[in-house]
């Protein structure tokens, strides 16, 4: 794609009211008619505060990253590659977890997501990783194709709380 009308970059704990706006708005964005609006609601409010943002984009083990459109810079999708994994699969050394990618819906089909998930890998090869490993809810087939196209791996599952709900999630992994 030449010339995007977007931009990623490295996000610090500046940017954190910004990463908790497009956590939340992406996550509504990916999940409404999905999963009850109330849940998603309290899962937002418990998992999308800036604090959060500000503890990872601290910790020199982590990576956050921002897309921005351009001009203007409003935030439109993100991810967060982080040295602390929260799977429940046997582990290797080396490994890393992804444990955040998202985009709004209009930015599907732009370049964004491969960018980002790019700069996660080029991330995680920085760090010294040679695994990066990922959660995604099991009917989210949209992402499952993408990751899939990313060189992603089934390697197991998970049980993933939604407010009152739990899912089922699916575990990938793939190589750096």
């Amino acid at each position: 794609m030449a010339d995007p009308n977007w931009r990623v970059r490295a996000a610090g704990p500046a940017d954190a009211d910004a990463l908790s706006l497009v956590a939340s708005a992406t996550f509504l964005d990916t999940y409404a008619g999905s999963l009850d609006g109330s849940d998603m609601v309290e899962h937002c409010a418990a998992k999308n505060r800036p604090e959060t943002f500000v503890a990872w984009a601290s910790d020199p083990r982590d990576a956050v990253l921002l897309g921005e459109i351009i001009p203007g810079h409003a935030p439109v999708g993100y991810a967060v590659l982080t040295s602390t994994i929260d799977l429940p699969v046997p582990l290797e050394a080396g490994d890393i977890e992804l444990r955040r990618i998202y985009s709004l819906s209009r930015m599907h089909g732009s370049g964004l997501g491969p960018a980002l998930m790019q700069q996660a890998v080029d991330a995680a090869i920085q760090f010294g990783s040679r695994r990066i490993l990922l959660g995604v809810w099991g009917e989210n087939h949209r992402a499952h194709r993408f990751y899939e196209r990313q060189g992603f791996t089934v390697i197991g599952t998970r049980q993933f709380r939604v407010g009152a709900v739990v899912h089922d999630d699916l575990v990938y992994a793939r190589p750096v």
